[in-house]
């Protein structure tokens, strides 16, 4: 079988290690072969393609809303999560084609962004056949929504079905909860055996706002006065807990469950030290969405926290309702910027290895080495010196 020599002025391979001048030797079909360490001296195999720039894995989304793709340049920025979620529920009645165009045009848009597997939410089943086409390894979190207990049983029925047809058109699908404020307790405990049983990937929105945790610490605020006024929603049922909502909700789903926290803006050192008294880190993800949170919040997490715990940090882009590309490496861009300390390679390694690990494809994907199949994207327009990250910074796929 034909190979293929790939080499460049960097070689990041996504879990942690890098070669300066090194070249990458893939089959035809991509599967890596070997890696070969020049000593930092320029190639000289004769059929070596050599590329200005970083060669990087194929980058992994772990956390898109395909289906809101339609919603591109729709909403103002920083108006806050609650204005947010107001105007979410408005843009509920919109013809399926441009649903399902929208989404194919995503995701084509993804695969040109070097983007090689995502973690995707899913309220419904329209993006589905565009997942089942595309050569991007999904993985769909199915996404129940019910923060009234009279509605757990209807909503998680309908996510069931869901499901089984996710899994008929041979998808990859888990049931999963929306956000604290968006399950009753009764729906987070049937999501939770659900996912017991099934063995199952789980993610939820987390602390993407104060008023996330004032709902939870008092009942009150901008959030509770979205769920009354907006959603029409009695909440004579729901007790505050004192606690912030991540204590709040996490015991009713399984510790030892793969689960992905995604934004985690508001989330303090509290939170870390809870979630390490009382879950396995080894299975705890947590997805960080700059831009989004830019565009919502104004306000982006405590980043440097999360690296002091030693988390499992992955990236993810959100839906195009809250941000203006799905492009991972804009991500990492904009993270170099506010983070400038974070090395180059270490960002790498959230944007491909460890989302491959948060969504059980590491076995395939995610980090160059021989035997698995990653993809290959070449970053140009960088600072090879410093290896830091410019607003001008470039994503070509190689391979």
């Amino acid at each position: 079988m034909r190979t293929i020599k790939f080499a460049a002025h960097y070689i990041f391979t996504g879990n942690g290690k890098f070669y300066k001048n090194g070249i990458v030797v893939t089959d035809q079909d991509g599967k890596i072969k070997e890696i070969i360490d020049t000593g930092g001296k320029p190639p000289e195999l004769a059929g070596v393609k050599f590329y200005s720039g970083v060669i990087v894995p194929g980058f992994v989304n772990a956390h898109c809303h395909l289906e809101l793709s339609h919603l591109r340049n729709t909403f103002p920025e920083k108006t806050g999560m609650a204005e947010f979620l107001a105007r979410i529920v408005k843009q509920r009645e919109v013809k399926e084609e441009i649903i399902r165009e929208a989404a194919q045009a995503a995701d084509a848009e993804m695969q040109r962004n070097g983007i090689v597997a995502v973690g995707d939410i899913a309220n419904n089943s329209l993006a589905f056949d565009t997942k089942k086409a595309s050569s991007i390894h999904y993985h769909t979190f199915i996404e129940a929504l019910g923060f009234s207990p009279k509605r757990a049983d209807a909503a998680f029925e309908y996510t069931q079905i869901l499901q089984k047809t996710a899994f008929d058109l041979g998808l990859d699908a888990s049931i999963v909860p929306h956000a604290p404020y968006s399950i009753s307790e009764q729906l987070f405990l049937k999501i939770g055996e659900l996912a017991r049983e099934q063995d199952a990937i789980l993610t939820m929105h987390n602390q993407e706002s104060q008023e996330e945790n004032e709902l939870y610490r008092t009942g009150k605020g901008k959030i509770a006065g979205h769920i009354r006024k907006n959603l029409c929603i009695d909440m004579k049922s729901f007790h505050p807990t004192g606690k912030n909502s991540l204590e709040s909700v996490l015991p009713f789903l399984p510790a030892s469950s793969p689960l992905l926290l995604v934004h985690n803006t508001f989330t303090g050192k509290e939170e870390l030290e809870w979630l390490d008294a009382n879950r396995e880190m080894e299975k705890t993800s947590m997805v960080l969405c700059p831009n989004s949170n830019l565009f919502i919040e104004d306000r982006l997490p405590n980043v440097e926290l999360l690296r002091f715990h030693g988390l499992n940090i992955c990236l993810g882009t959100d839906s195009l309702s809250s941000n203006h590309s799905l492009s991972v490496l804009d991500e990492m861009i904009t993270l170099h910027q506010y983070f400038p300390n974070i090395p180059f390679g270490e960002l790498v390694q959230w944007a491909t290895g460890n989302g491959a690990k948060a969504l059980r494809m590491e076995k395939q994907i995610g980090t160059i080495e021989p035997g698995k199949q990653p993809g290959l994207n070449l970053i140009t327009g960088m600072d090879l010196q410093q290896l830091k990250l410019l607003p001008g910074s470039h994503v070509k796929r190689l391979i």
